[in-house]
């Protein structure tokens, strides 16, 4: 096919590219709870402790914060997170924030609920390092405020299913529905500044971010290969393809909700980037070379002026939000 002629189709497959992206929508108040897990306020008080406990590591060094902190988005501000004795991990933790609403967890989609997510990091040998979910059990089972605890809550004793249906319980609280960007949508013309309304223009036109950054969450939760620089600890990263083993998954990652994206640095899941400006450029470059032939081919240069980058940095900054300052600290 000529030059002439892919120039030609070209609009036509960003019109339609754009027509299949999901409606810009406001975060939902509350995300869906799945009957078999059923919140409370003590299940929420005791995933939370859960959540900051180091007891749940091996040697009591590193609880789930120690990756999802509080103050970095309930994100890892490293670029891999970090594990039991300094283990280095392969990959940057994604945020818990607003996680409830996902269809899948992990860079990979490997779990399928809050629930899996949460027990996942316990037996991780550069994680929590447990040598099994039944050590968790019954270390847990020592301490006599626990065993309260859960019999207060699930009328038994520590299970390694309550406790991932307890932290996902309290993992659930922690959404943001509240943005600048929200109050916007909503019918708010003030809420966002003139620059981040050009910013907004720009994120579902020139910039083309609305392709894979829409929905509710500002992810499509699909997977792409952008071909990211494979900076962590991993020579090869191939991503969604150690989940599906379709060799067209490899070197994809899951299009991480841009929600509280300005709190959560460093950027993509090696943690290559440390700065939204960063992603910006990459982006703007039309992504990187990848490893694997399967390279998104919506990546495209976009030839964006330093102004453009600067209005899109500033919107982007209007989609932060905060939890309930109670659920904030351990």
């Amino acid at each position: 096919m000529r030059l002439s002629h892919i120039v030609s189709i070209f609009p036509v497959i960003l019109s339609v590219s754009l027509a299949q992206a999901q409606p810009l929508v406001p975060l939902p108040p509350s995300p869906p709870i799945p009957l078999s897990n059923l919140e409370t306020p003590a299940k929420v008080s005791l995933g939370k402790k859960l959540f900051f406990d180091p007891r749940l590591s091996v040697n009591g060094s590193i609880s789930c914060a120690f990756c999802h902190m509080p103050k970095a988005g309930y994100a890892d501000p490293r670029p891999v997170s970090i594990g039991v004795g300094g283990k280095r991990g392969g990959r940057n933790a994604p945020p818990v924030l607003n996680a409830a609403y996902l269809n899948l967890l992990f860079w990979d989609g490997r779990a399928g609920s809050l629930e899996e997510q949460a027990l996942g990091p316990l037996t991780n040998p550069v994680e929590m390092e447990n040598p099994s979910n039944q050590s968790v059990v019954d270390r847990l089972r020592k301490i006599a405020a626990y065993r309260t605890s859960f019999r207060e809550v699930f009328g038994g004793d520590v299970s390694i299913d309550r406790i991932g249906e307890a932290i996902a319980a309290y993992e659930r609280t922690l959404v943001t529905p509240d943005s600048p960007y929200d109050r916007f949508l909503m019918g708010d013309a003030k809420a966002l500044s003139p620059a981040q309304k050009r910013g907004f223009m720009l994120f579902k036109g020139k910039a083309r971010c609305v392709l894979c950054h829409s929905g509710a969450l500002l992810s499509d939760q699909s997977y792409h290969n952008l071909g990211v620089p494979q900076t962590g600890t991993l020579p090869v990263d191939v991503g969604r393809y150690a989940v599906t083993h379709d060799p067209l998954d490899k070197g994809k990652f899951r299009t991480p909700p841009l929600r509280n994206v300005a709190l959560t640095a460093p950027y993509m899941h090696d943690g290559t980037f440390r700065t939204l400006r960063q992603v910006v450029n990459f982006y703007d470059r039309g992504g990187g070379k990848s490893l694997f032939a399967t390279k998104d081919p919506l990546l495209v240069p976009l030839h964006l002026k330093n102004s453009e980058k600067r209005d899109l940095l500033a919107f982007l900054k209007a989609l932060s939000g905060e939890t309930k300052k109670e659920m904030n600290q351990p």
